[in-house]
């Protein structure tokens, strides 16, 4: 037999393996007892269980009872494993229990009786757990309180266990100390010396009994129900004891059949007396997935109907019945528990396509880059869901083929090699693949995915001048002008710190006439000029500049972080303006100087001090035209008196502007303003204020005059003042009198009880506090009034007090009333002629009246041509000679008469609305006797305008056309031409 196919008979169970056992040893065992199994199975099985170093001693364990077909099978397998290139030799460690269930017998030492009491510790019950130095701390958890597990996974019992007859089964969890992973597994406490307990050496050294599955196919594997036992009592009752525990059964997923396949056989040994009946029960069975597993009624062989797939459900738990052909329970309901075993059918799935990473440039071997991250949706406890990572490519090949490593187990990307440079390769492309079965490329499935790798910049090469020497040149006293433009050079990343240039000037500028501003675009250094430069005291400047970066040179870069050059500036000379010393000039005087009089020189030097150039003076501004300037020597003078008072002057200050020209190439102009301070002397009189005021007629009513005055002239020409009444003329004094307030104000009253109404003008005599003092006197008129008992002036008092007498206000009393009978009378007329008007009746019929309607024609016809007319009757004739050969009398041919035309009545201007009838009549009459008139049937004569006028005919207005031209679509232009269809078309009233 070959080792295409190898079939096994072995009538003894697997051996356990060396060391801990797993479930992958359960598999195995799973797979050599009796099963037809390909080459490529076998070879995946036997390749896992290399790589985790478990074929030797099974090999030895089978090599005892003659398995010499396999051996070889394995052994070439084996072989060509282990030679492979890119085959684990020892593959990575995961924490978790070692097997997935447990089955502890415990010996009847411990027991008292078949009790297991509190505080027992089992000493043959263990479970195993490797952390694999990745778990810090692990918790256990029993999901049966009575029983808990220590953390060194031995089993302790909390609570009395009141029989053991009955095999116990409970789940243990086991958790890390952060609660992120979980594991479970199965424990089983049966009582040692039991029939069905394995035989002595099958059970490991601490008493666990490691359970394989005995799936035959041809020939099942047969469970019994437990046998039934009964205990005597008074009632008769009887009570089960489970005789065995039920191992698990192990299904392979994707089997290719034939279906249905058979697993177990289900049996009771009561058979042989009473027809029994097989059922199953549970998810599977007849529950969602239903139909999954059948079983035959009669001979209880239960089968899988379809391929399994562990991805879409790992384990199935259903319950074995057998009833009597009546339906009555005659065995109690058994679990059974089926798992199906993973097989490498599926590929690791990258989380993402493409990953992106980055690295600083001249990073050092083993920095991390990335991590790439695959799934792979088969079983992760086993080596089909084991993904393992690797490095395709890499592109470009620069420095080196392989810049990056990949961590095998992880995913994770990091640095093998120095000499990472952004400036040679700014981009790496990798290709990594991600293989199960722990990276086999033969029994392995693979799948791909991209990782872009950035390299980022650091500050690695310091600006480097083009130059060492740049030159420049300036005109003297300008600002804001360019210089000289620095160019510099730097590889790193543009338009980040690493790159972007900072330009310093270090010396050859003590005064800061110069600053250097970095183009944001190009980099470069612009020298540019900040305060302006005089030739004529520094014709050169030598610079002394420095660039850097404004990031700091990455450390390890030997290059120095900075790069200088000197940049020499000329200063070019140009013509300057002259420029006045004292600029604004001021000068004081007192007010009032007379014209004539030099005030001051007011001369202007020339900066230009390596030329001779003459300079003119001209005068810019003079608000008031007081002054002028020497054009040669710029002497001034006044043209007028100086008055402080002058509306041209601003807080006690005159200013005027005066012009310097040189007579230079071009001529330069300068600008000076000279600020003349007039001191204020006593020129001018105080005014009173107010001029007029109002007083009530008894003094012992109203209230009295508050006075005060102005003066143009400031402090101390100005207040206090001094308000007194003069002796003349003397009724001042006599009827009123002046009391001060303070220095600027006083009170002018009434001196006697009572004065009769009118207006008075009172003298007042102010006087300011001016060297020497100024006086003047000022006329107040006072209007006196009655008052009310408020102190008001009464209307009365007023237009007394206005200069009306009686007989003036009883004069326009009565041109008042005279007005407004005027307009009465005129109202009443108007009322009257319009009740006559609207009492007459109208001459004509309200429904003929056209006067305030407006007609509105849209359709002017078709035009004179379309009309079969004689068109000669509209001709003016060439003579009139057949004319006047016809008799008088008027004429039926529509021909003006060569006659005087008659005169008709002419209406007059303003008729009276009674006439306008006999006017009508009149006009009537004339015009039926008027032979110049045409008749109505008759063509009307319109002005001619001869031959080839450019104005159309008229021919269309002939009335006299045929009668059998239909008129019927006059109905169809609406409810406004129904007048005109009516008369036309032929109403119904005809």
């Amino acid at each position: 037999m070959g080792c295409d196919a190898v079939v096994l008979s072995l009538n003894s169970p697997c051996p356990p393996a060396v060391g801990r056992k797993t479930e992958r040893d359960n598999i195995l065992c799973a797979s050599l007892s009796g099963t037809l199994l390909p080459t490529a199975h076998l070879t995946g099985i036997i390749s896992t269980f290399v790589n985790n170093k478990h074929l030797p001693p099974l090999l030895m364990a089978k090599m005892k009872t003659g398995c010499a077909v396999l051996v070889a099978c394995a052994l070439v397998v084996g072989t060509s494993l282990g030679s492979h290139g890119n085959a684990q030799t020892i593959a990575p460690c995961r924490p978790g229990f070692s097997q997935s269930s447990y089955t502890v017998f415990v010996p009847r030492g411990v027991l008292q009786g078949l009790n297991i009491h509190k505080d027992t510790l089992l000493s043959s019950g263990h479970v195993e757990f490797e952390t694999c130095q990745q778990i810090e701390e692990v918790s256990f958890e029993s999901s049966d309180p009575k029983f808990s597990v220590r953390p060194d996974g031995s089993l302790y019992a909390e609570q009395d266990v009141a029989n053991l007859t009955e095999p116990i089964q409970f789940m243990v969890t086991a958790r890390d100390s952060v609660g992120k992973y979980i594991w479970e597994t199965t424990v089983k406490l049966a009582l040692a010396g039991h029939p069905l307990s394995p035989p002595i050496n099958q059970i490991t050294g601490d008493g666990i009994y490691g359970l394989s599955s005995h799936n035959h196919y041809q020939n099942p594997r047969l469970i019994t129900f437990p046998r039934q036992h009964q205990r005597g009592s008074s009632n008769g009752l009887r009570r089960q004891k489970r005789d065995w525990v039920i191992p698990p059964i192990n299904v392979p997923e994707n089997s290719r059949g034939p279906f249905p396949q058979v697993l177990v056989r289900i049996r009771s040994d009561q058979d042989k007396e009473i027809e029994i009946r097989y059922s199953i029960t549970g998810a599977g069975a007849d529950q969602p997935p239903s139909d999954v597993y059948i079983i035959d009624p009669v001979t209880g062989k239960m089968s899988v109907t379809k391929p399994l797939d562990r991805e879409e459900r790992a384990s199935y738990h259903l319950r074995a019945h057998a009833v009597d052909i009546n339906g009555n329970q005659m065995e109690p309901p058994i679990d059974l528990f089926i798992y199906v075993i993973d097989m490498n059918d599926n590929r690791p799935e990258f989380k993402n396509q493409v990953y992106n990473g980055s690295v600083a440039e001249w990073s050092k071997p083993g920095t991390s880059v990335m991590q790439v991250t695959a799934f792979d949706a088969d079983d992760s406890t086993t080596a089909n869901g084991l993904v393992h990572y690797r490095i395709l490519s890499q592109t470009p090949h620069i420095p080196i083929p392989n810049m990056f490593t990949i961590n095998g187990a992880t995913g994770e990307i990091s640095t093998i090699a120095s000499g990472i440079d952004r400036e040679k390769v700014p981009q790496y492309t990798i290709i990594v693949q991600a293989t199960d079965m722990e990276g086999s490329l033969n029994f392995g499935l693979s799948n791909t995915a991209t990782a872009l790798i950035s390299i980022t910049d650091i500050n690695d090469n310091p600006p480097e001048l083009d130059a060492k020497m740049f030159l420049g040149e300036v005109p003297e006293n300008a600002v804001g002008v360019v210089v000289a433009n620095l160019t510099v050079r730097d590889k790193d990343q543009p338009h980040t710190p690493n790159w972007n240039a900072v330009y310093r000037i270090t010396g050859g500028d003590p005064l800061g006439h110069f600053a250097i501003r970095t183009d944001e675009i190009t980099n470069d250094g612009r020298v540019i000029v900040v305060k302006p430069v005089d030739y004529e005291r520094n014709g050169a400047f030598m610079l002394m500049v420095v660039v850097s970066n404004q990031a700091h040179l990455a450390s390890g870069i030997p290059s120095s972080p900075s790069s200088s050059a000197s940049v020499t500036i000329t200063v070019l000379d140009v013509n300057e303006a002259p420029v006045f010393p004292s600029n604004p000039k001021v000068i004081r005087f007192e007010e009032g100087v007379p014209a004539d009089t030099t005030l001051a020189t007011f001369a202007a030097l020339d900066p230009d001090r390596f030329i001779q150039q003459t300079i003119r003076y001209s005068k810019l501004s003079d608000p008031a035209n007081w002054l002028k300037i020497n054009r040669t020597n710029g002497r001034i003078t006044t043209m007028a008196v100086l008055d402080r008072e002058s509306p041209y002057m601003k807080k006690n200050v005159y200013e005027a502007t005066f012009l310097a020209v040189d007579n230079g190439s071009p001529p330069a102009t300068g600008t000076g303003t000279l600020q003349i301070y007039l001191i204020d002397v006593n020129d001018n009189v105080p005014v009173l204020d107010p001029q007029e005021a109002l007083v009530c007629e008894r003094s012992r009513h109203g209230y009295p005059v508050n006075i005060t005055a102005t003066d143009l002239d400031s402090e101390p020409n100005a207040g206090p003042y001094v308000f007194e009444l003069p002796s003349y003329p003397s009724s001042a004094r006599r009827n009123w009198t002046i009391s001060r307030l303070n220095g600027n104000y006083a009170q002018l009253k009434l001196r006697i009880p009572y004065l009769e109404a009118g207006m008075y003008r009172v003298p007042i005599l102010v006087t300011d506090s001016g060297n020497p003092p100024l006086s003047n006197t000022s006329v107040l008129k006072v209007k006196v009034c009655p008052c009310d008992e408020n102190g008001d002036c009464t209307v009365i008092g007023a237009v007394t007090v206005a200069g009306l007498g009686t007989g003036a206000i009883i004069t326009i009393l009565i041109c008042i009333i005279i007005l407004l009978s005027m307009v009465l009378f005129f109202v009443v007329w108007v009322k009257r002629r319009e009740k006559e008007r609207q009492t007459k009746p109208l001459l004509i019929d309200p429904e003929d009246d056209v006067r305030d309607n407006i007609l509105k024609y849209d359709e002017e016809g078709g035009g004179e041509e379309d009309q079969d007319y004689d068109l000669s009757q509209l001709q003016q004739p060439e003579s009139l000679d057949h004319i006047m050969s016809k008799p008088a009398g008027v004429r039926r041919v529509d021909e003006r008469p060569v006659i005087l035309e008659s005169q008709y009545p002419v209406r007059p201007t303003v008729p009276h609305p009674g006439d306008i009838g006999e006017f009508i009549i009149d006009g009537l009459r004339a015009a039926d006797n008027d032979p110049t008139a045409p008749p109505y049937d008759s063509l009307l004569v319109f002005d001619y305008e001869g031959s080839g006028s450019t104005a159309g005919s008229v021919s269309s207005l002939d009335s006299s056309s045929s009668g059998e031209q239909d008129y019927d679509y006059l109905n169809d232009w609406g409810p406004r031409f129904k007048k005109l269809a009516d008369l036309y078309g032929g109403g119904g009233e005809d």
